[in-house]
């Protein structure tokens, strides 16, 4: 049995890192972790200084750089099942497990990606730990799956998108869909996260498949 078809048995546990940057789009962020964690993942959590003020902007949470703090208002706020699956590190943790291709995760999703930090994994700049993890999934050759939030994009932007695309990492810009009728910004929010789930081969009932009864 390979790895990749241990990530759905029960014998092996998906370890994904969750990157959170200062882009607009932090439900997302959060919908995701409380679904990761009810799909029973291990979640490496690294929550950028920009991150943490769009947090309490957009959703009244307060976060901190402290990284336990962080962890206990998540689990508290968002009401977080399986939360012993739950790690978090400051983003400049070298020690973190991510930080390294010895301890590299089967996947890492960056959600929501400001294009600053977009821009430095696709040019290998890993000065922070958000970047150098995402830099470890890429040259580990796992999955990384990127949620940029940015409208209108600039040439620069496309250009580093185009770049990363060419290395088999996922774009997914948060695009709603309104085949769906969505009935409030939560179900505009799942559908995304539930795009995000499929990328990860992550079974879910979030968006109703096309044709499906």
């Amino acid at each position: 049995m390979t790895r990749e078809q241990k990530i759905w048995t029960k014998e092996y546990v998906l370890i994904l890192t969750l990157g959170i940057t200062g882009a607009t789009g932090i439900p997302l962020a959060f919908t995701l972790l409380d679904q990761l964690l009810k799909l029973n993942c291990t979640v490496h959590l690294v929550i950028t200084n920009a991150g943490i003020i769009t947090a309490k902007q957009e959703t009244g949470i307060s976060l901190s750089g402290n990284p336990n703090a962080t962890r206990d208002n998540l689990i508290k706020e968002l009401n977080l099942i399986n939360n012993q699956n739950l790690f978090v590190y400051t983003n400049n943790d070298w020690y973190a497990p991510m930080a390294s291709g010895s301890n590299v995760s089967d996947a890492m999703v960056v959600c929501p990606c400001s294009m600053a930090s977009l821009g430095k994994i696709a040019n290998g700049i890993g000065d922070d730990l958000l970047c150098r993890a995402a830099d470890v999934v890429l040259k580990e050759r796992k999955n990384l799956i990127l949620v940029p939030r940015e409208t209108p994009l600039s040439a620069i932007h496309l250009a580093n998108m185009q770049k990363l695309a060419a290395l088999n990492v996922c774009i997914l810009p948060p695009m709603p869909a309104f085949y769906t009728h969505p009935q409030s910004v939560q179900d505009i929010v799942d559908f995304i996260v539930g795009r995000i789930l499929d990328q990860l081969g992550l079974v879910n009932n979030l968006v109703k498949p096309w044709g499906a009864k």
